[in-house]
């Protein structure tokens, strides 16, 4: 029996430099020296591509009205199932990437692990106990992909891997589900000789199918000969619906390829496995659960067929794990499989003019068009090159592959990660992000209770792979079953809504304009719309599910929590039916927010009369994904959930700092038109902007009513009644609790300035510390000039500072407010409820009494990293 080829040829295959075609090669040895310059990975990764079928001239769009969507987009969505954690199987080749190119072609990118049957199984000597090793695992892979809705229907000895220890795993077997029954392309799927009769019938859906494809591939494999080897496929389609009327299908071919000997020889085991395979009627023809319990695999039941460690492993190999990871570190390294095509000449270009068809009719059809590549299969297949990503690791010790976390400081501070590249550099940083990501799998492996390492590690970036885990792990995600217990299926009164919504929600995104992403989205909708049946479903909620289910494709579960986490969170009471006092207060907070870090800005808004309802609604109904494309939201989401509920006002003020030069030359409709069609946002330098606005700001500056606040607020923190809370929702200028205040006095004294607006005499006789006296009655408002207030060198006092007014009258602490922000003073704040909720009863300042102080702020988190910032 021939496993591989000989040695010498081995070694000629390892030492090919390039990508090979596979048709033809041998499994390449495994015996390399681990650490050495020419290592080579044991596993190889190949790359195949097809065309989809294009639509016919005369249908450009649906039932529905909306252009139809290319079938290699369908492709494409389909193609993730085969991609996710629930289809891996040891006797399964694993899918790492589907990539849709041009004009309709669909590049394929899949595990290549052993040589295909028909380079090691020739002549006459195959022992039977190998061939039931080899029906065993063939029915193992079947009956997984049967357990998860899939059949292969692809099933030949090309297709099946077998490693030199006897270890099968399926290849392709995906096409037949990813092309949707072979709808999408315009080839026939699979080799009609291994075709059931049923299936040259035109039977669709049937799983026992691929039964008689395992009893074709042992027959052969049994009588030691190929069936038909030479006659042309009209002829061999007449042999296989000509066995539709023998009794025992196995016998017949014995004795039409004259191999009665080798069948009389076989153990009456693996005949009968055999002929049961090749049972013409679907009823008795067993599935791959029933064969398995057969007797004749009694031998195997306690065997495990993962292939064992290679010898000469790389460091890459061993510690990495996943194929997945390194084909993501290969591309990094500047790995490009359509080049890789086109070097190998699988993609080729033609001129234009020679695919002109001959003749076009009136009614769209073209007559006598030339052959193009494009109508046929290429079973051609080539694999990739990772010496480049190789090399890049050589130098890599051992030990950066198993990073301990012991501390925050010990490995996240780490010399590696000091750098202060653009985010989208470091994330095609090939060695960077090999140490995120080592990192990171630690981290997640040790989930929850590595929930704060994991914070620490987002704060700086998240590698792109891993992003819908760790939000979810930030978020507070644990999978419990309640997605798979909601109604997603019933009708409801919001369903109209969303199947209008859905076309529209980021159909430039390959996946989600997908049917798969078209369906999955609907599911999630409906399933939160089942679990929270005090809201409503307002448009929007579409786009801020998106990011989730894009990130989470294959999980929808995860998905579901991270939107269920991320609402109430951010969006607390926003899907009420009457939400506008919720959505009301959302942008009164905004507009004192732009007043407190760009006044300038704020004050010609202002004037203008262009208040945030006119263009802000969609911003923070969607936290943003309805305005900027996916890729920016990711960028922007990863800081945005290390924040609080808070954080979403600071990125909107971020987006107008950018826009900052136009709106100020800019009248009422010159804005309205700007935020029609919003310009190219930077979305580093917003996502930069935001932070530093976020931890500079006190808490309390940013506080609502109506968010989801962790703990209640106690008497030294913001506490509206209902009168306070309409008098605030009348204010331009925020307040600022005397718990902050504290906080900033005792913690960053240098970052906060007090105006007291009291008379000389009451300041004399007790004042906060390093306070500035400015009496109100002293202040002439019709003169906006901080020199008109004759303090030596305020201005360059209030710089870059906190500046918290202090009166006993708020009406007299809103107008001087309003006189600073005339001057341009950024960061101005009044101090709630004024002077007098200083005072303690002995008449000394609370300010003053530092062990009441102390005792207050002791649980009070430290602002020492608040960043100060123009």
């Amino acid at each position: 029996m021939r496993i591989t080829t000989s040695p010498s040829e081995q070694h000629r295959e390892q030492n090919r430099s390039s990508s090979v075609f596979c048709r033809g090669n041998s499994l390449p040895s495994s015996g390399v020296a681990s650490g050495m310059a020419p290592a080579k990975l044991n596993y190889r990764i190949s790359v195949s591509t097809f065309f989809a079928k294009s639509h016919p001239s005369d249908e450009c769009c649906g039932s529905n009205g909306l252009p139809l969507t290319p079938n290699s987009i369908g492709i494409y969505g389909r193609s993730q199932l085969l991609r996710s954690e629930a289809l891996k199987h040891e006797n399964l080749c694993e899918y790492l990437d589907v990539v849709r190119g041009k004009h309709e072609r669909t590049i394929i990118v899949q595990e290549y692990a052993g040589c295909p049957l028909t380079e090691t199984f020739i002549g006459e000597n195959n022992k039977q106990e190998v061939l039931l090793r080899i029906g065993y695992q063939m029915l193992r892979a079947l009956s997984h992909l049967n357990e998860k809705g899939l059949m292969c229907r692809n099933l030949e000895p090309v297709n099946i891997l077998i490693s030199r220890d006897f270890c099968v795993k399926l290849y392709n077997y995906g096409l037949y589900y990813m092309t949707y029954g072979g709808k999408y392309v315009s080839f026939p799927i699979g080799n009609v000789k291994y075709h059931g009769p049923e299936v040259l019938l035109g039977s669709q859906e049937n799983i026992k199918s691929d039964i008689w494809s395992v009893g074709i591939i042992l027959a052969e494999l049994a009588l030691g000969c190929k069936l038909w080897e030479n006659l042309k496929v009209s002829q061999i389609t007449r042999k296989v619906l000509s066995l539709l009327n023998t009794s025992n299908v196995f016998e017949k071919l014995a004795r039409e390829h004259k191999k009665e000997e080798q069948f009389e020889s076989l153990d009456a085991s693996l005949r009968r496995v055999i002929e049961a395979c090749l049972s013409v009627s679907i009823a008795r023809r067993p599935s791959s659960v029933e064969l398995l319990g057969d007797e004749a695999f009694d031998f195997l039941r306690e065997e495990s067929f993962t292939a064992p460690d290679p010898v000469g492993m790389t460091l890459l190999e061993k510690h990495c794990g996943s194929l997945a990871e390194i084909y993501y570190l290969w591309q990094l390294a500047g790995g490009d499989v359509q080049q890789e095509l086109k070097k190998e000449g699988l993609i080729k270009s033609e001129a234009p003019i020679l695919s002109l068809p001959n003749l076009i009719l009136l009614n769209g059809k073209s007559i006598s068009p030339p052959k193009s590549q494009s109508f046929l299969h290429d079973s051609r297949i080539i694999f990739l090159n990772f010496n480049t990503l190789l090399e890049r690791f050589s130098k890599i010790p051992e030990e950066d592959y198993l990073p301990l976390i012991y501390t925050t400081n010990s490995y996240l501070e780490s010399p590696i990660f000091k750098t202060d590249l653009p985010l989208v550099i470091r994330e095609r940083d090939t060695v960077y992000q090999f140490h995120r990501i080592m990192l990171l799998k630690t981290l997640l492996h040790g989930y929850p209770y590595t929930h704060d390492l994991l914070k620490s590690f987002a704060s700086k970036d998240i590698p792109p792979p891993f992003r819908g885990h760790v939000w979810a792990c930030l978020l507070g995600v644990v999978e419990n079953g309640l997605y798979e217990q909601l109604d997603k299926c019933s009708p409801t009164l919001t369903d109209r809504q969303i199947e209008v919504d859905i076309p529209r929600c980021h159909q430039y995104n390959e996946l989600l304009s997908s049917q798969e992403g078209h369906t999955k989205l609907k599911r999630l909708l409906k399933a939160w719309v089942t679990a929270h049946p005090q809201y409503v479903y307002w448009q929007g909620l579409d786009s801020l599910t998106a990011p989730f289910l894009y990130l989470n494709f294959n999980n929808e579960e995860r998905a579901f929590l991270s939107l269920y986490k991320f609402i109430p969170k951010y969006l607390h009471l926003f899907f009420l039916k009457d939400n506008s006092s919720i959505i009301k207060e959302y942008l009164v907070k905004f507009f004192q927010l732009i007043f407190f870090h760009e006044p300038v800005l704020a004050k010609h808004l202002h004037g203008i009369n262009f208040i945030p309802e006119l263009y802000a609604i969609p911003w923070f109904l969607t936290m943003f994904s309805h305005v900027f494309p996916l890729h920016k939201i990711f960028h922007l989401w990863d800081k945005l959930i290390l924040g609080d509920h808070s954080y979403p006002l600071f990125i909107g003020i971020a987006i107008l700092k950018q826009l900052k030069s136009t709106l100020l030359k800019s009248g009422f409709n010159e804005c309205i038109l700007l935020f029609s069609d919003l310009p190219d946002i930077v979305m580093e330098t917003c996502v930069n902007d935001s932070e530093a606005m976020y931890q500079f700001t006190p808490k309390s500056i940013t506080y609502r009513k109506y968010a989801l606040n962790d703990d209640p607020p106690n008497d030294f923190d913001l506490k509206y009644t209902d009168d306070d809370h309409r008098e605030v929702q009348a204010e331009l200028y925020p307040r600022i609790s005397k718990y902050d205040l504290i906080r900033l006095m005792r913690d960053r004294p240098a970052s906060v300035v007090v105006l007291d607006l009291r008379t000389n005499l009451e300041h004399k006789r007790v004042a906060i510390e390093n306070s500035v006296n400015i009496p109100f009655s002293s202040v002439s408002l019709k003169e906006p000039r901080l020199d008109a207030l004759s303090v030596p060198k305020l201005e360059a006092f209030l710089r870059r500072k906190v500046v918290v007014i202090v009166s006993p009258s708020h009406e007299n602490a809103l107008l001087f407010a309003q006189f600073l922000v005339d001057c341009q003073v950024s960061r101005v704040c009044v101090l709630n409820r004024g002077f007098e909720f200083l005072y303690r009863i002995d008449d000394k300042l609370m300010m003053q009494t530092f062990d009441y102080i102390n005792t207050l702020a002791k649980n009070v988190p430290n602002i020492a990293d608040f960043v100060e910032k123009s």
